[in-house]
């Protein structure tokens, strides 16, 4: 498994051990819906302009938003088959997809909810993966059953705080 880290902003700094939280992250949330794929997964840090630009360029909402996803892959089908033709394949392992995350959004989260930056990132992380892993919030049930998956993963990190 790889993780790809881009930092594009300067308001927080992205040192190892954020690159190490980061990494365990996305491992957990693949362990936790037990993807047994050798999977690849970027994650961009940016700033509010880039976030505002691509949420309005590929969501047609123009203003900033904490947490994009785009999955390269689709999950609709109950199993992938061996060999999915939509799969970008690097180094033989799957192109899961892109998280960008915005940091100022982390930082303001974290102040307004109480909680340190590194738990506001866990939570936007795990959001994300789970985006790219095919869940939505778009109705009632399915928004439960993603925000229950969040909390029962960031428990298990022992990042409630």
């Amino acid at each position: 498994m790889s993780v790809l880290i881009d930092n594009r902003q300067k308001g927080i700094e992205v040192d190892e051990a954020m690159e190490a939280l980061v990494t365990q992250v996305v491992e957990k949330v693949l362990a936790y819906e037990e993807c047994e794929e050798d999977y690849e997964v970027s994650i961009s840090f940016v700033g509010d302009e880039e976030m505002r630009s691509l949420n309005n360029e590929y969501r047609g909402i123009d203003k900033e938003t904490d947490v994009l996803s785009f999955p390269m892959i689709d999950f609709t089908e109950e199993e992938l088959e061996e060999e999915d033709e939509n799969a970008e394949y690097i180094d033989e392992e799957i192109a899961l997809g892109d998280i960008v995350i915005s940091m100022r959004s982390v930082r303001e989260q974290a102040e307004d909810y109480g909680h340190s930056i590194n738990r506001e990132l866990a939570f936007l992380l795990v959001h994300g993966m789970l985006h790219l892993l095919g869940y939505d919030h778009e109705d009632e049930a399915a928004e439960k059953e993603m925000f229950e998956k969040q909390e029962i993963i960031l428990k298990e990190m022992n990042l409630t705080r």
